[in-house]
């Protein structure tokens, strides 16, 4: 920042500005903890050479909270990868069990948005494809914070749900499938090389509930990209160039995020996996009958309260599986 000519330069400006402050508040933070820990060292001294039993119990109490930041901490230092400071985008795709399905996705919809605003993330929703009956086909939302993607990322995979259908007259039992995709949303500093002549833009109208511009003009954007074959679209928006832009958006976090698997050879063709949205491939599990426990199968986490966790309780399960992660790179 001291260099002649920073200040001149808005982007690095914004850039380093921006790295400034989270490597700050982490020092901070850190000073701030081993500051407070001798401080209580040294009131615990003097309260057992008193026997002052009020103020050691005031003590506990203290140390009770830093313990409590110190793991905050700890489980901060897991998202050190280099996106999972960024945002997410994150894509909700329906699997076997037809209407069921959908309703299930639908659900996981709810779930995140409800987990999003706890964490006081924004989010939006980009893309939604309805289903016949109910439910939804599949969903694309952006959740914008610190460490969303970071975050996020434990939520990738097969999520099963175990019920008595609310769409089956009989009362039967049925499994569902939904699969989620996370992926970083890149930002403007990120340079995508991006060719025209590599991108086929289709315009339809938007489906949904209507408005005075939805449904009416072809508002919509689909893009596809030629030669990844990769395919994004935007319909929530009410003008063609703001769904153009928030479309581009997500191809360039899709193509960087294919580029940063290629160069670690963990290539996966996300898209060929939606055939295995079924039995035997689940991360987690949602259990409402014949008993009702949530399960994560990756860290043999339970909850038994199945309602909190559908309302977006899942702090728990993301720490779990993200801690249980840096402990297995760690090794």
């Amino acid at each position: 920042m001291s260099k002649d000519g920073f200040w001149d330069n808005p982007d690095q400006q914004r850039k380093i500005l921006k790295e400034r402050a989270v490597l700050l508040e982490t020092v901070e933070r850190f000073e701030r903890l081993s500051g407070e820990l001798e401080d209580v060292v040294i009131l615990l001294d003097m309260a057992l050479e008193e026997e002052d039993h009020q103020e050691l119990a005031e003590i506990f109490q203290k140390l009770e909270t830093i313990e409590a930041e110190i793991s905050a901490q700890e489980f901060q230092r897991m998202l050190g990868g280099d996106d999972d400071r960024l945002g997410a985008i994150v894509s909700i795709n329906a699997g076997a069990g037809g209407t069921e399905a959908q309703d299930w996705t639908e659900m996981l919809l709810r779930m995140y948005l409800r987990w999003t605003e706890k964490r006081n993330f924004k989010n939006q929703i980009i893309d939604i494809q309805p289903g016949e009956e109910a439910g939804i086909k599949s969903v694309t939302f952006t959740a914008s914070g610190n460490y969303a993607y970071g975050l996020f990322r434990a939520e990738k995979g097969i999520h099963r749900l175990v019920r008595i259908s609310p769409f089956d007259a009989s009362g039967r039992r049925h499994t569902s499938f939904a699969a989620v995709f996370v992926y970083p949303q890149v930002e403007d500093e990120i340079v995508i090389d991006l060719k025209p002549a590599d991108l086929k833009v289709d315009t339809y109208r938007a489906s949904g509930a209507g408005g005075q511009h939805v449904n009416k003009t072809d508002s919509a954007v689909r893009i596809t990209h030629l030669p990844t074959g990769i395919v994004v679209q935007c319909q929530n928006e009410k003008s063609q160039h703001r769904n153009r832009e928030m479309a581009m958006k997500v191809l360039r976090s899709r193509l960087y995020e294919r580029e940063q698997q290629l160069k670690s050879e963990k290539l996966q063709e996300i898209h060929d996996s939606l055939e295995d949205i079924a039995w035997g491939s689940q991360i987690r599990s949602y259990v409402l009958h014949p008993y009702r426990l949530v399960k994560d199968h990756r860290t043999q986490v339970e909850k038994g309260n199945v309602d909190a966790v559908l309302d977006g309780d899942l702090d728990e399960l993301i720490e779990a599986y993200l801690l249980q992660e840096g402990s297995e790179k760690s090794q």
